[in-house]
């Protein structure tokens, strides 16, 4: 490896060294608030090194990472989400008393995964970042195991991923023992003298997105889903209800773009009806649910059915929207789950509909905070949530998938209903608000400090889309 490869590298060995630094660092001195602050200073010299990266001469580091600017946009995406997590964590551990900083170890870990699967282009640093990014989740979700249904989370999470990666590797085997390589390109370039339908590749790529679909939850293999929403802690809920998604998607987009699955007849109408499906269960169950981390769990269901829309369509608006809509998602469901931590006392998490009854009138900034996260996520006008929709619309469009455009607006229709459901609630009278603020006054400070900033995203790229979706264009070419 020459100074050129470890260039190019930068971010996720700073990722890495910054993982190692709080360990050390915590065999002198146990401090929640040390390990923090060590924690996001890591995370923001990475940041600031990307455009050092991007300036290395190399374009893959062996045949295990390839070097290209859709893998920095994706970094630098999951850099500032882990950050803006980093910050909701330390405030919520802080309610427990918790002097024990292991949490971000854990954290700095997975985003070492999370990171390696952005830049992944072969089968070994899939399979390494994808369970580097689910171990530490693993201990991340039963954290706080004296809280009810952590540790049921835990072991539900634990259990259903370890058979879905079993399903995953022996998905990559079958496609190795036929093509004798573990390549992405190659690959690609050996299925255009194999046919698809060759038993051992049609059944390994129907068992790795297997695997895969399990880490997007997606239907049929989103079951995990609600149940580890609940019992897991909310910062670490939004985490991986974000920086996790979003990691397995690049490696998603790069995996089936380089070798055209998405437009191979069989498994683009395998997607068609995975997306179609996952929209309509999604949003349909989520109209049950007075929980609302579980109602978040199933609307994600739902969008990563909207995200389908513009990955079947491929094409070059195809990856921009798929890019986009993540991005503007991610910020909205980050500001959902902050308002829960915020909110949140030290013996449960503020998730019932019934907790933010007549929130306006207690707290009526962190109202509508919340409301406007929500309404982006719905996908109303002047949110970031409505180009973000219009985009993947668009894309389906100029694809000419019209089925799954039309169903796209009905269930976004459906959504409408649920999510207004916990707006009306904010917004009620009542005599006795069961919503509080229970984060100590320096927090509560940096924490509605940083909801805010994501909720003036949200607003700034509803009205000025552009911004981003220029910067997606010039930085996140088609993998």
């Amino acid at each position: 490896m020459n100074p050129a490869d470890l260039q190019a590298l930068l971010p996720i060995l700073i990722v890495a060294g910054g993982a190692l630094l709080v360990m050390l660092v915590l065999s002198f001195k146990r401090s929640q608030t040390l390990s923090s602050l060590l924690t996001l200073l890591s995370l923001a010299a990475a940041l600031a090194s990307i455009p050092m990266a991007m300036s290395a001469d190399a374009d893959r580091i062996a045949p295990l990472l390839v070097i290209d600017s859709f893998g920095f946009f994706y970094q630098g995406l999951m850099l500032i989400l882990t950050m803006v997590v980093t910050i909701f964590a330390h405030s919520y551990l802080e309610k427990f008393r918790m002097e024990r900083g292991e949490f971000y170890i854990l954290l700095l870990l997975s985003l070492v995964g999370a990171i390696a699967l952005a830049q992944a282009s072969h089968f070994v640093s899939l399979f390494l970042g994808i369970e580097l990014l689910s171990v530490s989740l693993y201990i991340m979700v039963g954290y706080i195991f004296t809280r009810a249904k952590a540790i049921e989370a835990a072991v539900k999470y634990l259990f259903l991923a370890a058979v879905t990666s079993a399903f995953l590797l022996f998905g990559m085997a079958l496609i190795y023992a036929r093509l004798g390589s573990m390549d992405f390109i190659t690959i690609a370039h050996l299925l255009r003298e194999h046919p698809l339908d060759d038993p051992y590749l049609l059944a390994g790529s129907v068992l790795m997105f297997v695997g895969i679909g399990f880490k997007l939850s997606v239907v049929p293999f989103h079951q995990w889903t609600p149940d580890i929403y609940q019992g897991a802690p909310a910062p670490v809920t939004g985490y991986l209800a974000t920086v996790s998604k979003i990691a397995v998607m690049a490696v998603t987009l790069r995996f089936f773009y380089s070798m055209d699955l998405h437009q191979q007849p069989g498994i683009a109408a395998a997607l068609t009806l995975i997306a179609a499906a996952s929209m309509l269960v999604g949003n349909l169950l989520a109209l049950f649910q007075d929980n609302v981390k579980r109602l978040l769990a199933y609307s994600s269901i739902a969008h990563i059915g909207y995200i389908l829309v513009a990955f079947i369509a491929g094409g070059e608006r195809g990856p921009e929207a798929v890019t986009f809509y993540l991005s503007i998602y991610s910020l909205a469901l980050l500001a959902a789950f902050g308002v829960i931590a915020y909110l949140s006392p030290s013996d449960r998490d503020s998730d019932t509909i019934d907790h933010y009854r007549g929130l306006f009138w207690s707290r009526p900034w962190i109202a509508v905070a919340f409301s406007i996260a929500l309404f982006s996520l719905i996908g109303l006008p002047l949110t970031a949530g409505f180009m973000g929709k219009l985009f993947l619309v668009s894309a389906g469009i100029q694809a000419e998938e019209w089925l799954l455009v039309i169903w796209l607006a009905a269930n976004s229709a459906i959504g409408l209903y649920y999510y207004l459901r916990i707006v009306i609630a904010m917004y009620q009278t009542s005599d006795d608000p069961q919503s509080e603020d229970s984060t100590a006054p320096p927090f509560a400070l940096i924490i509605g400090t940083v909801i805010g900033l994501l909720v003036l995203s949200i607003v700034w790229f509803g009205l000025h889309p552009e911004s981003l979706n220029l910067w997606i264009r010039a930085l996140s070419t088609q993998p």
